[in-house]
């Protein structure tokens, strides 16, 4: 906000005098413009380093008002200003202020006005310190230019690698749908003529296939989550997980599966990548729940004991109120994992657990992280082998916005 030097038509008692010569050996010896200017706006003293600034003689603003060399656009504000400080709303003021040179150029400078009073609390004149900024301005335009070109080009390279990955995605899955119809019907056809070995390969073919195209959904997922315009509106978290815990028992039906969501979970955000990360999260622990379970009934059966029903899938959704914000976790009963490599969890394809274990592709949590990025929240997770997990996701009640929209 510009700022504007101020002064009386005729000199405070209190004020510098003219003879004062330490005073005026420190104004004309000073490389930063320096000024006395009355209560009414009347550049009392003014030092060559300012005449220099400005493009005049001293005699030619000695005695005339501030005005006459402030850029137009600039009085209404240093009006204010003047107003502020007189009344002491405003003890100094360092901003930055637009002059007029004499050639009608603008001078930019970084203003410093103090007031001065007497001993009853009157203001008596002020103190005006200029120094020429032009420089840096300039320099900071070419600087803001470049970013701003930068950052097109950066968005023009996102674009066509988005545009890429999309095309790369479309066209892997044809010849994907292919290999997997195909090796579905060579199953059903020749079955019974393969071997053991020939019906092994089969089956390597068929679930690469398959694994190929979860994969491909899920970085058109992450894309999605990545570039697509946030919707905030009140979302209610406990609904979305008892959505999400509907899909996964009805997807899953042969695994007993015991959901508890906690009521009242409600946050400000865009519902559909909010139940995205509900869903990446509470996949995650019914998998490692399920393959948990399997390898304890296997081990019993190995082990010529009775081994019962398999374990229900157990999965708790629950949070509270911190502050201006919601702390939300889901906890599982499933493999866990080995905290020291918690670093590794959220970043894409990095997997804890191989494909035997119900490790996936390694993007789950990664698209989890993505949304919570953008909601401002942030994502962590505890865990003990065999013991399960929890992770926890703390977001803003009141939405901020998005925090990096270009990531």
């Amino acid at each position: 906000m510009p700022h504007y030097a101020m002064s009386l038509p005729h000199a405070p008692s209190n004020a510098p005098k003219a003879g004062d010569d330490r005073f005026r050996q420190a104004m004309t010896a000073s490389n930063i413009g320096m000024a006395i200017v009355s209560i009414d706006g009347i550049w009392l003293e003014v030092n060559p380093a300012l005449c220099a600034l400005l493009g005049y003689r001293v005699d030619e603003l000695r005695g005339h008002h501030y005005s006459e060399v402030t850029h137009p656009d600039d009085l209404a504000i240093s009006q204010h200003l003047v107003a502020a400080l007189v009344s002491g709303a405003l003890a100094s003021v360092d901003e930055h202020k637009r002059y007029v040179h004499r050639d009608g150029s603008e001078v930019w400078v970084q203003l410093n006005v103090a007031v001065m009073r007497d001993e009853d609390g009157t203001a008596q004149y002020f103190i005006s310190h200029m120094r020429d900024i032009r420089g840096e301005r300039e320099a900071g335009m070419k600087l803001s230019a470049r970013a701003e070109e930068r950052s097109a080009q950066l968005d023009a390279s996102h674009r066509q690698l988005q545009l890429f990955a999309d095309a790369v995605a479309h066209d892997l899955r044809a010849p994907l749908r292919s290999i997997e119809s195909f090796s579905a019907l060579l199953n059903e056809r020749a079955a019974e003529r393969l071997n053991e070995t020939d019906r092994d390969y089969l089956a390597r073919i068929r679930a690469a296939a398959s694994r190929m195209t979860g994969l491909l959904a899920a970085l058109t997922e992450l894309s999605h989550v990545t570039r697509t315009q946030m919707r905030i509106a009140p979302v209610d978290l406990s609904l979305l997980a008892d959505w999400v815990g509907a899909e996964l028992q009805d997807a899953d039906p042969h695994h007993r599966a015991q959901i508890s969501v906690q009521p009242g979970l409600q946050v400000e955000g865009d519902e559909r990548l909010l139940k995205l990360m509900l869903n990446q999260l509470m996949h995650n622990a019914w998998k490692f729940t399920c393959e948990r379970s399997a390898a304890r009934h296997a081990a019993a059966q190995a082990s010529a004991q009775p081994a019962g029903e398999p374990e229900p899938v157990r999965i708790e959704v629950f949070g509270e109120r911190s502050g201006d914000r919601l702390v939300l976790s889901v906890r599982d009963q499933g493999t866990g994992f080995d905290m020291r490599y918690a670093h590794k969890l959220f970043e894409p394809f990095q997997r804890l657990h191989g494909p035997d274990q119900g490790g996936g592709h390694g993007l789950g949590l990664a698209i989890a992280w993505r949304v919570v990025e953008r909601h401002r929240g942030q994502m962590r997770a505890h865990s003990q082998p065999d013991a399960g997990s929890t992770f926890t996701v703390e977001l803003p009640v009141v939405s901020a916005g998005e925090d990096i929209p270009n990531a």
